[in-house]
């Protein structure tokens, strides 16, 4: 286990990326370990024009595999018809999927959409909502698939398919409380009146309440929330899948949050298709792939957690 503290974040935990799994890896180490780091300012405009070639390469390898299917099934053949892809998000879970200060979208599940889109030469659509409606809108149609940050699990699977993990994390705890973040694991955290802020309906609600018995859960509508309460001192601390943690306490340098750096858990991040699609299931299959052997699965990585990894590869340069 680690402890972050915001003043740390110069030089925080490291974002590992895997590349002979073609995923990403968000594991907090500090033995070395390969990893990339770059300055997103600066060094986005040469990672993007280094892939420019292998998305013109995506674009066509994808574009006409999607063109033979002449009559898909009902969402390829929606999306096809309406030349809209419709994207699913909460668009509360920084840095994965966020609103910026002048409203727009921004985030590596959104960039990951807008991918999708271009790949199948179409408009991306997309409809922020509640976390928890995500997968309702999905089953109804209004949604033709989801990136939000948004955990394969078994229950959910059993609703709707998922094409991934395309990364993959753990839960961890942002607190203002020393003694509760330096808990190793969910059973010291199971402390009698201690108080926890969840997303509401999330892997991290189930988690506390399946592990963490004693706890007093506070569900709220989305990690902010979940934040400020915090800040307040009107919960103990906010359990929360990893990359959103980090990216709290970067959010918040003078809350005097510190955070349990620890996989407690599994988590692998998925693209929430609807289940009954077979060629739009297969296509985002290959569509996934296809980016993550190219490196422009890397390349979002490198852009938005680029900043949060140590220095390192540059001193050693």
């Amino acid at each position: 286990m680690h402890v972050i503290h915001c003043a740390q974040l110069s030089e925080p935990e490291h974002m590992c990326l895997n590349p002979s799994l073609h995923r990403f890896s968000l594991n907090p180490v500090h033995a070395k370990q390969p990893f990339i780091t770059i300055n997103r300012n600066n060094d986005m405009k040469k990672i993007f024009r280094r892939y420019g070639v292998l998305f013109s390469l995506l674009i066509f390898t994808i574009g006409s595999t999607a063109a033979l299917a002449a009559d898909g099934t009902p969402v390829m053949t929606r999306i096809q018809k309406s030349g809209e892809l419709v994207l699913g998000t909460s668009a509360t879970m920084d840095p994965m999927t966020f609103r910026q200060a002048d409203g727009t979208l921004a985030g590596l599940d959104i960039d990951l959409a807008r991918l999708m889109a271009k790949s199948m030469e179409v408009k991306l659509v997309t409809r922020v909502m509640p976390f928890k409606e995500l997968i309702p809108a999905l089953r109804s149609g209004k949604v033709d698939v989801v990136l939000s940050n948004m955990t394969i699990n078994p229950s959910r699977n059993m609703d709707v398919a998922f094409i991934g993990p395309y990364l993959t994390s753990g839960k961890c705890i942002v607190t203002r409380e020393e003694n509760l973040a330096e808990a190793d694991d969910a059973e010291d955290l199971d402390v009698k009146d201690v108080r926890l802020a969840v997303l509401k309906d999330s892997t991290s609600e189930k988690f506390v309440r399946t592990l963490m018995p004693n706890v007093i859960v506070t569900s709220v509508d989305n990690n902010v929330e979940g934040a400020k309460l915090v800040t307040s001192d009107k919960v103990n601390g906010m359990l929360t899948d990893f990359p959103v943690c980090l990216a709290t306490i970067k959010n918040n340098p003078d809350a005097g949050f510190v955070t349990v750096i620890s996989l407690l858990s599994y988590e692998p991040i998925g693209v929430a298709v609807p289940g009954d699609d077979p060629l739009f299931i297969n296509w985002t299959e290959n569509f996934l792939e296809r980016v993550s052997q190219t490196g422009l699965l890397d390349a979002l990585g490198e852009k938005w957690f680029g900043e949060l990894a140590p220095r390192q590869a540059e001193e050693d340069e």
